[in-house]
């Protein structure tokens, strides 16, 4: 795959349950679908990955949606359905910069609807995400885990990739070492 490609990427598969299924890069009419499936979301979830109850999905990652150019962000979503019925079900990002070591780096965080979870979905996600990043120069993911986020922990273990974690009260700081491509 080439990095141009990485612009539409797009997989088709099938969930554990039979249910087709696409990860492909999130395109900027996805905003609605997004806030629909924040809503969606259990307060437990949100808690999980925002370390805050929020009622309503930030401004933040909704203003980012058009400025996906993979170097410094990338987000892949994962949606059944298609047309007027297509929802987002999965989603992951990568914020990425340059490490006081000079490093390439990506912030990494992951949601994942209850209904699909224990499907594989941050799994693939995971892996989609970081073979994009290695394309464009990133070497490392980091991410920032409650302690009692089992199942990320544990995607992040059955990933294979190099990692080291360090705690800090409730939460680990996970890095996650990609090599270079």
């Amino acid at each position: 795959m080439t990095d141009d490609d990485d612009l539409h990427y797009r997989e088709c598969f099938e969930l554990r349950d039979g249910s087709p299924a696409i990860l492909r890069l999130m395109r900027p009419d996805d905003k609605e679908r997004l806030i629909a499936a924040f809503a969606k979301l259990e307060r437990q979830t949100v808690y999980t990955r925002f370390f805050a109850h929020l009622k309503e999905l930030p401004a933040g990652p909704l203003d980012r949606i058009g400025r996906i150019d993979l170097v410094r962000l990338a987000a892949l979503v994962v949606t059944v359905g298609s047309g007027a019925n297509e929802a987002i079900v999965g989603s992951a990002t990568y914020v990425a910069d340059t490490a006081p070591d000079g490093v390439r780096r990506a912030e990494v965080a992951f949601t994942i609807e209850e209904d699909v979870q224990r499907q594989g979905l941050a799994g693939r996600l995971l892996a989609a995400l970081a073979g994009i990043a290695r394309r464009h120069g990133i070497e490392r993911f980091e991410a920032e885990v409650l302690s009692a986020n089992a199942s990320m922990l544990s995607v992040f273990r059955r990933s294979k990739l190099p990692m080291t974690q360090r705690r800090e009260g409730g939460v680990l700081h996970i890095e996650m070492e990609l090599g270079r491509h």
